[in-house]
């Protein structure tokens, strides 16, 4: 249910101020004007290829699927079979615990267990890590600042939008009536979706984003401590608590109730 969380949010935020502007009487055709619609997204995502590359602009379409429907880190699990691993290697080695490797779903985990059971000293783990941990932080900061930069591009292009449909009102002075008002819609339609844009999508998904970056990073401290646990050959009691004091309050409490 918490994959939707965003989806709905933004279905919500679509009936809500689309809702009004229908129930005020405006219409769909008034709304979804095709001039408008090009110069703030067109603008937007010029803007992100001529700043980022074509490259990275590609990748925005897989960042924003990633956004609404985030990867779930189950880290009560990974905490028991942490637990699980340190009472069988307490009876039959750390080697021992190498055939149960499939059980940990995370592959940054695996890498870590691998690591000690091919003898690694804790130093050289921790440093390991704390190198993925930099790199994977630099890898997803720059994928956020595009979508923060985009909610910076969006309202300038509705701006932009706006002079020109203005410029174009000016211009026709004195014609015909309905086509001055069709100018002047099309200039206050791209404010609307170059403001609405920015703080509905893109702002918001560079949110999500960050939020994806911190329970990824709680997993990969996790498994940190979990490794370090194990290798020194922790109590399993010892470890649980050592792990369980990671998570946020009210997880604790339920894993230790």
């Amino acid at each position: 249910m918490r994959k939707f969380g965003s989806v709905n949010g933004l279905i919500l935020g679509f009936a809500s101020i689309f809702g009004a502007f229908f129930l005020e009487g405006g219409s769909l055709k008034a709304l979804f004007l095709i001039p408008p619609l090009i110069i703030v997204f067109g603008g937007t995502f010029a803007a992100v290829i001529i700043g980022f590359g074509f490259d990275k602009f590609t990748k925005i379409w897989g960042l924003m699927k990633m956004a609404y429907f985030p990867k779930e880190y189950k880290l009560d699990g990974l905490i028991e079979t942490f637990v699980d691993f340190s009472n069988r290697s307490r009876k039959e080695g750390l080697l021992a615990i190498e055939k149960e490797l499939n059980k940990v779903e995370y592959y940054f985990c695996q890498k870590l267990i691998r690591n000690a059971i091919d003898g690694n000293d804790p130093d050289s783990i921790e440093y390991l890590a704390e190198i993925e941990m930099k790199s994977m932080q630099e890898r997803h900061y720059s994928n956020i600042f595009i979508f923060s930069k985009m909610g910076g591009y969006a309202p300038t292009m509705g701006i932009l939008g706006t002079v020109m449909g203005l410029i174009m009102t000016l211009a026709n002075a004195g014609g015909d009536p309905n086509h001055l008002i069709k100018n002047i819609a099309t200039a206050f339609i791209a404010t609307l979706w170059g403001v609405f844009s920015a703080n509905l999508i893109w702002l918001p998904i560079s949110d999500k984003l960050k939020k994806c970056h911190q329970e990824e990073k709680n997993m990969m401290e996790l498994s940190l401590q979990g490794v370090l646990a194990l290798q020194s050959g922790e109590i399993p009691s010892m470890m649980r608590a050592r792990l369980v004091s990671m998570l946020p309050q009210k997880e604790q409490e339920r894993m230790l109730s």
